[in-house]
């Protein structure tokens, strides 16, 4: 899958008309703000936004959130979903409004629930009409197709009180590209309005399982953050297992079975292609990358001890991290690459360590009932994920001194988890009771937004990549 071109401009102007000087894939442009913005431009992206914390008792939910359909000015068949540029102008709301509804910070009626609006209307709001509809923020757009296919889609997002237009995107993509224009879209306005780090359009790796619970058939797929665009890498020939995205989103490193052989292999997601990195002399886990995407971490058993190793992203010989005795198991870097987080069991139970990335200064620093495994550090630093075993499994975290753990969900099994882009949520696999079923869930960090993810048979191991370019 080659990443794919993505054109973005920073206002758009003269809608009714569209002449909208030099729209190609190309550089970033200012364009002349609607009307309802008294400057001459539009706010950047990163201005302002509220403050707080995901884990605030402030309820951002009280925020709403009006998103319309998208108008056109004409209706034109298109590639895309829908068929025509209304339809798909229905259909970009409809994931603006997901994306915005499910992240559990706003309360925002879409399209399905609001009447639409005219094309005219995108730079001209009616603010008194939103206004009598208790509409706090307003997010309206449009698409239009032009002669080569190709979609223009404009993002705007408004403050209704204020009656003011706070900021606005617009972006250019192919017909089967279309999501990932809503996606940036949504990315704008939960970024403007949390000061937070966007996180929508980004994808997703993980092990797709069928087959009977004692002979399952895992292969590796991905898909996007809201679990559409669902593809398989792998054919399931060899099992697959434990897949991470690479720093740069051009690669998928992840751990493959065959004949009992364990093989670390990094697939190429431009050219389909896969390369093995290193192959196993013993049970081998959880491949992980540094932050730099220059070395792979990974464990391995030998002679009943497993041991953290670290080996170059190209192959080559091997360097063993750890060396007591035990299961030493895990891996994830800080996001400076300065530290490394892994479980160990040598104190006796399994429990969170730190270490420095050369091994050196190896620490525990989780003291809390049950047992913790499968650490992962947060992008932002800040925090820690874990695997709480205490009688179920659940999902945690703490402070990368071991302090403030939290648990967030509290199911019968829920593990491995993996952070989105901006982390403020967290993915991880659920197995139901007595079927064994498996799925993928995300939770945010104040623990009271829970949500499942369709995928087309059972998951696990769900690993979030960074925002594409």
């Amino acid at each position: 899958m080659k990443t794919a071109k993505f054109a973005l401009l920073i206002g758009l102007a003269s809608l009714p008309s569209l002449a909208l000087p030099g729209l190609a894939f190309a550089q970033v442009q200012q364009l002349p703000a609607s009307s309802a913005s008294p400057a001459a431009q539009a706010a950047p992206a990163d201005a302002g936004g509220l403050t707080g914390s995901v884990t605030d008792e402030s309820e951002w939910q009280d925020l709403g959130i009006a998103i319309p359909a998208f108008p056109t000015d004409t209706s034109v068949a298109t590639a895309a979903e829908g068929g025509n540029t209304e339809a798909l102008g229905r259909n970009l709301a409809r994931v603006v409004y997901n994306d915005l509804k499910n992240n559990g910070l706003f309360k925002p009626v879409g399209p399905d629930a609001l009447p639409g609006i005219r094309f005219f209307q995108v730079t001209a709001p009616s603010f008194d009409f939103w206004r009598g509809r208790s509409a706090e923020m307003l997010v309206q757009g449009f698409v239009k197709a032009a002669p080569d296919g190709k979609l223009t889609v404009g993002c705007y997002l408004y403050d209704v009180a204020l009656g003011s237009e706070l900021i606005r995107q617009g972006y250019v993509v192919q017909p089967n590209e279309w999501r990932r224009a809503a996606h940036k879209c949504a990315d704008m306005v939960y970024s403007r309005l949390s000061g937070e780090n966007p996180f929508f359009d980004s994808k997703i790796a993980y092990i797709a399982e069928t087959g009977p619970k004692d002979h399952r058939r895992k292969q590796l797929a991905i898909m996007d953050s809201d679990g559409a665009n669902h593809r398989f890498i792998t054919n399931g020939q060899a099992t697959a297992l434990t897949p991470r995205y690479s720093p740069d989103y051009s690669k998928i490193v992840y751990l493959s079975y065959l004949n009992g052989y364990p093989r670390i292999y990094v697939y190429d997601i431009g050219s389909g292609q896969q390369r093995l990195v290193t192959e196993g002399k013993g049970p081998t886990f959880a491949p992980r990358w540094s932050p730099d995407g220059k070395f792979i971490l990974y464990s391995m058993a030998i002679g009943g001890n497993t041991d953290i190793y670290r080996v170059s992203a190209q192959g080559g010989p091997s360097t063993r991290l750890t060396n007591t005795p035990g299961i030493n198991v895990g891996g994830s870097y800080s996001p400076d690459g300065s530290r490394i987080v892994f479980e160990s069991d040598r104190s006796g139970s399994q429990q969170v360590y730190v270490m420095n990335a050369d091994g050196s200064n190896q620490r525990r620093i989780s003291f809390l009932g049950g047992r913790a495994a499968t650490p992962e550090w947060s992008p932002r630093g800040d925090q820690i994920a874990f695997t709480h075993i205490a009688g179920n499994f659940r999902i945690a975290v703490m402070d990368p001194n071991g302090q403030n753990v939290r648990d967030l969900t509290d199911s019968w099994q829920d593990e491995a988890p993996t952070w989105s882009p901006n982390g403020r949520i967290i993915q991880f696999f659920r197995t139901e009771r007595n079927s064994g079923k498996t799925g993928i869930w995300q939770v945010d960090l104040t623990g009271r937004n829970e949500r499942k993810l369709n995928t087309p048979v059972d998951a696990s191991d769900p690993a979030w990549g960074p925002v594409l370019p």
